[in-house]
């Protein structure tokens, strides 16, 4: 079962880009990750329609789609795990949604099969793509049965 992650913006600071390549190696041993990004637009009364639109353009119709909300619910690092185990017996593939500072389009939520929050609080769209490529490789190493930190 491929692994996606679609973004607004590219990583574009040398330590986003550091950190976010080093966890697309460590998943290579477990299953194939892909990052598609979709260029951020600039604030304006269409921006987040515009951002939507080309983020549900890469959208396959087999694709079970997770949108990252804040107001959504939580999964540790076991959940997201036996989350993957679950998807693992199933066609297409996931495909975790970022949104760029605006937020998420509500057609991209509307094509959600799930919403999850990394946390109540806010953090930037870079950051939150390190933190979800990290927790992807934590959930397949739990899954592998190797050792991670609780």
């Amino acid at each position: 079962m491929p692994v996606a992650i679609l973004c607004a913006g590219r990583l574009r600071e040398k330590y986003w880009q550091d950190a976010a390549a080093e966890y697309q190696k460590r998943m290579t041993r477990y299953n194939k990750l892909e990052i598609i990004e979709v260029p951020d637009q600039p604030e304006g009364p269409q921006a987040m329609k515009k951002e939507g639109e080309m983020m549900l353009s890469h959208i396959r119709p087999d694709d079970y789609v997770v949108a990252l909300c804040i107001d959504a619910r939580e999964l540790d690092s076991p959940g997201l795990a036996a989350f993957f185990r679950e998807r693992s017996m199933l066609p297409g593939r996931v495909v975790f949604v970022i949104g760029g500072s605006l937020g998420l389009h509500a057609d991209v939520i509307k094509r959600a099969d799930k919403k999850l929050s990394m946390s109540p609080m806010t953090f930037p769209h870079q950051l939150a793509r390190v933190m979800l490529l990290e927790q992807i490789y934590r959930a397949h190493k739990i899954n592998a049965g190797e050792r991670y930190h609780k």
